[in-house]
């Protein structure tokens, strides 16, 4: 009798069934409060990506004030990147909870060992982002065919009654892609972080917890953008503590959304 080769185990943490939990309204509210915990065990390390957050703000509101008509374009841009630099603060969050201590240089470099997930992650949201930016053009070519509105015409449209469906006509298409790119991205990138998984996967998993949680997750992202809207009074200067607080709390986020892996036996 031959001995046959013995196959390799898979990888649990790829290849493990992806459970959700339940969520309850306060969830969120909890998520901010660990996140603020966290911002405080690592003060430095928030500090750092605060200052990105920052710089991101401080571009678009340069390009507001000189060239509105690509204002979207710019928030959809800053709406990819924020997650990926937040995924440094994930992996912050990740090794307090595991007992470790937290490292700057690890933070940034804690996306080297998933490239293939990432890049298709990447390639998705982009697609998104493009496609948002193309929308919001259109809209404005549509509403302001005598050519594009100047910083000042762009806000006496938004508060000129007679042009309500400029408005909505803008409201609905920006929320729209603003609300797939969040359905897509709200645990999808820790989910990679933490378990290594496949884009395709990690991104169903984000869409479900959205579907089976909806009231949870509306207020979720009106937490987001509320707090990253006063954030950006004062030249956003508040971003410098929104930013890592709403990153760090996105992983808390995640935990609660996703039932975590169970140690294999021995």
């Amino acid at each position: 009798m031959t001995d046959a080769p013995i196959p390799s185990a898979p990888d649990p943490r790829a290849s493990a069934p992806v459970t959700l939990q339940p969520l309850r309204l306060a969830d969120p509210f909890v998520w901010l409060a660990k996140g603020v915990r966290d911002m405080r065990a690592a003060p430095g390390i928030a500090l750092f990506y605060g200052v990105c957050f920052w710089c991101m703000a401080l571009v678009l509101g340069w390009v507001f004030r000189t060239k509105p008509e690509y204002t979207m374009s710019m928030a959809s841009g800053c709406l990819l990147l924020g997650p990926f630099l937040a995924m440094g603060l994930y992996d912050t969050s990740r090794r307090r909870e595991a007992g470790l201590k937290p490292v700057l240089s690890e933070s940034l470099t804690c996306w080297d060992t998933h490239m293939g997930s990432m890049g298709m992650l990447v390639l998705v949201l982009v697609v998104l982002e493009l496609l948002w930016g193309r929308a919001s053009l259109v809209v404005f070519a549509v509403f302001f065919n005598t050519g594009m509105p100047s910083t000042t015409g762009v806000l006496q449209a938004v508060f000129n009654p007679q042009n309500w469906s400029f408005v909505a006509v803008y409201t609905v298409v920006g929320g729209a892609f603003a609300a797939l790119v969040f359905s897509t991205s709200v645990v999808s990138i820790p989910m990679i972080l933490d378990r290594d998984t496949d884009a395709l996967t990690a991104g169903i998993t984000s869409m479900r917890v959205v579907l089976e949680n909806p009231a949870v997750m509306l207020l979720w992202g009106a937490l987001i953008t509320a707090i990253v809207a006063l954030s950006l009074w004062f030249w956003g200067v508040g971003l410098l503590l929104a930013g890592p607080v709403l990153g760090f709390a996105s992983w808390h986020a995640y935990r609660a959304s996703v039932t975590p892996l169970q140690p294999s036996a021995a």
